[in-house]
């Protein structure tokens, strides 16, 4: 649950919340190089989750992660380090890869609803690619 600064909740689909919350994930998107169309189809899949739209508006309003929804055992915190650990293991093979917060950010976003609608590929790949960080791995 989402508390104000004296320890209120705080109604995630009230008016101006949602408001707030659209307007800043048009923002994210557009920060991290994507257009309006993404954006737009960004926002539907978010508010039609309501444990990941939770997230986010948590992170909106706080810039901190909640973590009390999660697949199979997986936060999007859990989502952003393994992100990072890939984002590296890219680095190490010498693809260019997007290092913007931005972009790591929302990716984390969009893992959790990509996860939420197939949870054993998103899952198993999540326990599987672990980045480069022991020898042999590539």
């Amino acid at each position: 649950m989402i508390v104000d600064g004296s320890g209120n909740p705080v109604d995630i689909h009230a008016k101006e919340i949602e408001d707030a919350a659209h307007t800043w994930a048009g923002a994210l998107c557009e920060c991290a190089g994507h257009d309006e169309t993404y954006a737009d189809r960004f926002w539907q899949r978010l508010v039609s989750s309501e444990g990941v739209y939770s997230e986010f508006v948590c992170y909106m309003l706080t810039q901190n992660f909640e973590c009390s929804y999660n697949i199979d055992g997986v936060t999007i915190v859990d989502i952003m380090v393994w992100q990072v650990d890939l984002f590296k293991a890219g680095m190490d093979m010498g693809r260019p890869e997007r290092d913007d917060p931005d972009s790591l950010l929302l990716a984390a976003f969009n893992t959790m609803l990509d996860m939420e609608d197939d949870p054993d590929t998103f899952l198993t790949a999540y326990r599987q690619d672990t980045g480069t960080d022991y020898p042999g791995k590539f």
